[in-house]
């Protein structure tokens, strides 16, 4: 038996931070990982390859031209399911070896091998050669991710039924798909294969979708999809799924409005990986979709050594999140205190086109009874906008109209996702409208939105009334 100061169960990005936090601390540190290589669910099937994806379809499909060059256009005629994979086996490739040197050069110790709890401080592993090792530590950060929830009426068969992890290994490209689920991960492959000009229907058993942005974004959104001919069906619930005649999926939904299709996603949800793990023995529990409960604030379970990090712990389930989180519950485990989290966080939805945001949703800010104005930037009537050939896109920043702080911005279209950093650095130092209205951006630039979007704020709502045009004289009599 080996002792650590910690254990790490998944090498994803909580897993990774976690381990070279601790490591930075001078701890000793082992990250045991079931995949033979590490970066977890991130770098293997979620946000590095479905990310790798989007561009490569981006720039195949010339769909950054096609605002000057006609729907028609495409850097490469005829692309093939091989053509999308082979940019993500690079990246995936690369993404391992920087990984791998991190690890190296912090002496964090790697296994690939399965773990279990034995007890609360003792992890069996099981080698990929069938030896088992038992190994104990004083801390355990549990990182090991999620995986697609798979219902039972699905008939998934990896060739024309997928889930989100399985679609990433395609042979052949659909002319047609039906995506179930219109969560962030639907909407994202809705999105890239239709850019693809495959003909998609989406899906959702919901009256509505993205609830958590902004409803004016997703109506600007919505509005965009629907022009590329994207089927929304809201507000339907799955039946079954079967294979209609001609082999293909067949979606039926109650309302009788059935769809088939070449290829079927399902993509409403995942489940934490937490069923191998025996976590009984540790004296932990998970709820009905495997995660596992903490404190927000340390990211402690209810056994206060073990934390659990990242996806596996639920909401906000992104990779720049469960950055944080690990390195916080490393830093919490071996007593450093580190500064409070900033009170906002951005929001990435790797959409084509993408969506970002940060701060309050416009329906928040109704509902707390606060003053308020908006301010609407639109990307084509920017000189840069216009240079890319934009004809969509849109940035929404919200102030206060008693303190004039910003509120929330909310961006949809090019560049949404790098876009958002400015609003979220303005918004966490308690910044007004005043900043955006005596800065110079760079012109011409996206980012000048920021500018355009909060004078026009300010002309609903700051600039003083102008003053009454004076009458004749005969007029007055």
């Amino acid at each position: 038996m080996a002792h650590y100061d910690m254990i790490v169960i998944g090498s994803g990005p909580s897993g990774r931070r976690a381990a070279i936090q601790a490591a930075k601390l001078g701890k000793s540190v082992l990250v045991v990982d079931k995949r033979k290589r590490v970066g977890g669910v991130s770098v293997h099937t979620g946000t590095i390859p479905s990310k790798t994806l989007r561009e490569t379809v981006l720039n195949l499909t010339g769909w950054r031209e096609r605002g000057f060059y006609g729907r028609a256009y495409r850097v490469k005629r005829d692309i093939t399911a091989a053509d999308l994979l082979d940019r993500g086996a690079k990246t995936l490739d690369h993404e391992v070896e920087v990984l791998d040197h991190q690890f190296a050069r912090n002496h964090v110790e790697t296994l690939s091998a399965t773990a279990s709890f034995l007890s609360p401080h003792e992890i069996r592993v099981e080698l990929a050669n069938g030896e088992d090792e038992t190994h104990d530590a004083d801390h355990i950060v549990i990182a090991c991710g999620t995986r697609p929830f798979r219902p039972s009426y699905v008939p998934f068969n990896g060739t024309s039924v997928f889930d989100s992890d399985e679609i990433l290994g395609i042979e052949k490209l659909p002319r047609s798909l039906t995506v179930i689920g219109a969560g962030v991960i639907g909407v994202e492959y809705a999105t890239i294969f239709s850019a693809l000009d495959v003909a998609v229907t989406l899906i959702e058993p919901r009256p509505t979708f993205l609830d958590f942005i902004d409803k004016e974004l997703i109506e600007e959104f919505v509005h965009e999809l629907r022009d590329r001919n994207v089927s929304l069906r809201l507000g339907s619930e799955v039946e079954s799924v079967e294979f209609d005649a001609a082999g293909r999926p067949l979606c039926k939904i109650k309302s009788g409005r059935h769809v088939a299709s070449d290829m079927l996603l399902f993509a409403a949800g995942r489940v934490g990986e937490t069923d191998g793990l025996n976590l009984t023995a540790a004296g932990l529990t998970v709820d009905h979709r495997g995660r596992i409960a903490v404190d927000p604030k340390t990211l402690q379970t209810g056994v206060k050594h073990i934390y659990a990090t990242g996806d596996v712990i639920g909401f906000p389930s992104l990779a720049s999140t469960s950055m944080e989180q690990g390195r916080l519950a490393a830093c919490h485990a071996f007593g450093l205190a580190p500064p409070p989290a900033p009170e906002f966080f951005p929001y990435g939805i790797y959409s084509v086109p993408e969506i970002s945001t940060v701060g309050m949703t416009e329906e928040e800010v109704l509902k707390r009874g606060i003053p308020y104005e908006c301010g609407i930037a639109r990307f084509r009537e920017l000189s840069r906008g216009q240079i890319m050939g934009l004809t969509s896109g849109m940035m929404k920043m919200i102030f206060s109209k008693k303190t004039r702080r910003l509120l929330g911005v909310h961006i949809v279209g090019e560049g949404a996702t790098e876009l958002i950093h400015i609003g979220q650095a303005v918004l966490n130092l308690k910044g007004t409208i005043d900043y955006f209205m005596e800065n110079t951006f760079n012109y011409p630039t996206l980012a000048e939105a920021y500018k355009v979007a909060s004078l026009d704020a300010w002309n609903r709502a700051f600039a003083p009334p102008a003053a009454a045009p004076e009458l004749p004289a005969a007029v007055v009599a």
